[in-house]
This record gives C-alpha cells, structure tokens and sequence, in this order.
C-alpha cells in the first residue's frame, strides 16, 4: 500500500514538473554521474581483472604442455592471484601411501588479509601497455566523435542525441560487465567515447538553451557538474570494494540500472523542439586556434590532466607489483586525488614513486588532485576571458578547443604512460611529466596580461567580473562537459 502510495506521488511530481527546467537538470545531473562513474570505475578492475586473466591463461598453456611422462617426483606449485595459496601436484616415489605427504619447500607465503601479490615479471609489466591502451581509448573516440556531435544537435536538437547517448551508454555498461575478453573490453571502452560525447555536448546544450539568463545558467551547469565530480569521487572505491567483495560485474549491472533509471525519465519528459541559429557568427576555430594565448591555456589543460591520465592505468600496476594491495585499495588510493579536485601542479607527483604503501600515496595523490583543480579552474575562465578581449563574444569554438585539449591528454597520456612504464620504470614516468610541467608552466605567466583586440578596447574587462562569470561552468575531471 506504501509502495502503490509512492509511486503515485511520484508520477504525480513527475505530471506537474514535466516542464520544469530543474527536472532537465536532474537528467543532466543523472547522465554526467554515470558516464563519470563508468569512467573511473574501472580503473582498479581492468587492471587486476586482466591479469588475472592473462596470468590463468599462461598457466593453462603451462599446464598442457608439460609432458605426461616427466618423472612423478616434481612437485608443481601453482599460486592463485586471489587465494595465494599453494597447491601441490605430484607424489614423490620414495612416499609411501600411509605416510603423510611434505610439500616442497616454497617461498610463497600468504600474506595477511588475502592480499594480492603477482610476481613483478615481464606479464605484468606488459599490462601497462595494455591497460593504458585500452584507458585511451575513450577519449580517443571521443576527441573523434564530438567535431560531429556539436553540428548534429544544432540540426536535430538536444533529446535526440542526448537519448542516444543514454542507450550506447546502456550497452557499454552492459558489455563492460559481461565481458570476458580484452578485445571485447577494449570496444566497450571506446564506445563510451561515442555515448559521452552525445551526452555532455548535447546536455550541456540542452541547460545553456533553458537557462537563458547567464547567472541561472551559470548554477544550473554547476550544479550538473556536481554530478560529474560525484561519478569521480565514487568511481574507484565503489568499483574496487564491490570487485573484491562481489565479483567484476556487480558494480557495471548497478550502473546499468542507473541508465535505465535515466532513460525511463529522458523519454518521460524531454520533447523535440527546434534550435534557433545563433545571433551571431563567432570566430572561426581556426583563427582561434592561431591565437598563442588561446593555445597557451590549453597546452596547461592537456598537459595537467595528462598527469592523472598517466597515473589511472599505471598506478594499480605498480601497486600490484611493489605493495602487495588488496583488490579494493586499488580504487581506494585514487580518493584523495579526487577530493582534492574538488577542492582546487604536479610537483607532487614526484612522491609517488617514494610511497611504499597505500597510506604513502595520500599526500601525493591529494597534491595532484589539487594542482589539477588548480588549473582547471583558472584555465577554463581564462579561455572565455580571452575570446571577450580578443574575439567575438561566442564562446562555443573555444571551449571545443578546451575539450580537444582535455582529450589528448586523456588520449596520449594512458598510451604514453604504459609504454613508458614499462620500459624505464614507474618512477621515471612520474618524474618525466612533473619535468614536462614544470618547464611549460613559466609560459601561463603570459596569461597574466594578454594584449586586447584594437576592436575590443572599447569595453574593457575586469579579470575577476570573468572568473565571477565562468567559475561555475568549470568541471570536474572532464572537460569535454564543457565545451559547448
């Protein structure tokens, strides 16, 4: 009776609030807290996930092309990844049947808390180029997808795209949970890319198109990306602890269940309607593109989230390797990184190598989570303060710009950063990118003071009335939210 209760009230809410801009909110909100959540979940699962995979293949191989004739008294120990405990095959002639049987000497021994210890060899080494691979490869499609994305939904409109991408979102989930190999895992990661693209493009249009008003919209777009910062916060601990507590697919059928929720409400209550063209032509991507300033800002985008790019699929792999962690810290160790973004460059990174446990790693994490914070949260103003004092007041094509900048370092950073690993050493990898940032960071000083347009001097600008208008459409983690 409760229940039938509810339900009515709330098919009622949802009949009176049908044409409410907070309930357009609310699907916004719900679409960027899933494609974040399936962004970050798996960055503690793929890792440990296909080792385990591959590490149960090399031992099938193993097994099956041992000779059957090869003398009875080897014993073979065979270690699980999970359990690490060992287990003999094989009797020693000399035993007797009624004599107790003596393992072999081993030195594997369990540790405390079942914790997961794969040996440091070549097959885990090579998971980083694996892992980063298939980590890039998101961005990748989606640095590909969103050039046709943001001129599709001036055509068709915003639901369109924005239901399509709830359903390839849908089937991403979906496949992520399911699958078992890394050819099936790698297509379900690059088509998120697709899904992403059509829902942030076309959701953060959908806002900028209710919310008329600059300071309305500027709260309404926040407030989205509060549901953007919440999938990164939530990702990796939520993703780890249910991989170690209930299996690999729990957590993708519980997001599934998320898009259902979202698609169930997109159909309820978006309706077609027809885009208006813009009232004035801005400046061509090219010619903004040419703008050194511009490139300025987003050269520091790129290469400081290039920074955590690097660190998503190599860190779990050097933590297997040097910390022996449990499934579950794997995802755990990025939460400072992901508060601290919400709080506020990479020097920090530096440390990381140093840690030689998972509680050595919050203080790293946390000072990359908030140099990251840092700029993107200066950046982003930055960029629509330039294209008022330089170019025409139309900030689409700028923060396109922005987005192409956020998706290669998601792109480069991952491919680059598991070949590195694996060839010179975790270590390295972090001291190289802190150097890269060090070193390109004495050219935002350019920002300080950038030369306006001749056209524009007429009007001057107030650099804190910028910050003032943009701050509440940074976002968190992802700038591809952002760039229409």
């Amino acid at each position: 009776m409760f229940f039938d209760s509810l339900v009515f009230l709330l098919l009622t809410w949802l009949r009176e609030e049908k044409q409410s801009r907070r309930l357009i909110l609310l699907i916004v909100f719900i679409a960027l807290l899933l494609d974040n959540m399936l962004l970050t979940v798996v960055v503690p699962i793929i890792p440990s996930y296909l080792y385990s995979v591959d590490d149960e293949a090399a031992q099938s191989v193993k097994n099956h092309s041992m000779s059957p004739l090869s003398p009875s008294g080897t014993f073979q120990s065979i270690v699980s990844l999970y359990d690490n405990t060992t287990r003999l095959t094989g009797l020693s002639p000399q035993m007797s049947t009624a004599s107790p049987m003596t393992p072999a000497p081993t030195s594997v021994t369990p540790p405390q808390n079942k914790s997961d210890c794969p040996k440091a060899d070549d097959q885990l080494l090579n998971e980083n180029v694996k892992v980063g691979l298939l980590f890039a490869s998101k961005a990748t499609v989606q640095l590909i997808t969103n050039p046709f994305i943001g001129p599709l939904t001036n055509r068709i409109g915003y639901q369109i795209p924005m239901f399509a991408g709830f359903c390839i979102m849908f089937v991403s989930t979906l496949m992520f949970a399911f699958s078992s190999s890394y050819t099936l895992l790698f297509l379900a990661r690059s088509l998120q890319g697709v899904g992403s693209s059509c829902s942030s493009v076309a959701g953060m249009g959908m806002l900028a198109s209710v919310y008329s008003d600059d300071e309305e919209r500027g709260n309404a777009i926040g407030i989205a990306l509060g549901g953007l910062a919440m999938g990164v916060l939530v990702g990796p601990p939520f993703g780890s602890v249910m991989y170690e507590f209930v299996g690999k697919t729990a957590p993708f059928l519980i997001l599934a269940v998320l898009a259902v929720l979202d698609g169930a409400l997109q159909l309820f209550v978006l309706q077609p309607s027809k885009v208006e063209p813009e009232s004035q032509k801005g400046t061509s991507l090219i010619t903004l593109m040419k703008d050194p300033y511009i490139l300025i800002a987003a050269g520091s985008i790129c290469f400081a989230n290039m920074a955590i790019a690097m660190l998503e699929p190599a860190l779990p792999i050097w933590m297997m390797e040097t910390m022996c962690p449990r499934k579950w810290q794997l995802g755990v160790a990025f939460v400072p990184a992901s508060i601290s973004y919400l709080i506020g460059t990479n020097i920090f990174a530096v440390l990381v190598p140093l840690a030689k446990d998972i509680y050595g790693l919050i203080v790293p994490n946390f000072g990359v989570g908030f140099a990251i914070g840092m700029v993107d949260s200066s950046m982003m103003p930055i960029m629509g303060y330039l294209v008022d004092l330089r170019h025409v007041s139309v900030y689409g094509s700028v923060y396109a710009i922005a987005d192409v900048a956020f998706c290669m370092g998601f792109a480069f950073g991952p491919s680059a950063g598991g070949v590195i690993a694996r060839s010179i050493g975790f270590p390295w990898l972090m001291t190289i990118i802190g150097v890269v940032d060090i070193l390109f960071a004495p050219l935002c000083f350019l920002l300080r003071n950038p030369p306006a347009n001749e056209e524009k001097m007429v009007r001057p600008h107030n650099m804190s009335s910028i910050n003032s208008t943009y701050i509440t459409f940074i976002p968190v983690y992802s700038l591809s939210n952002t760039a229409y």
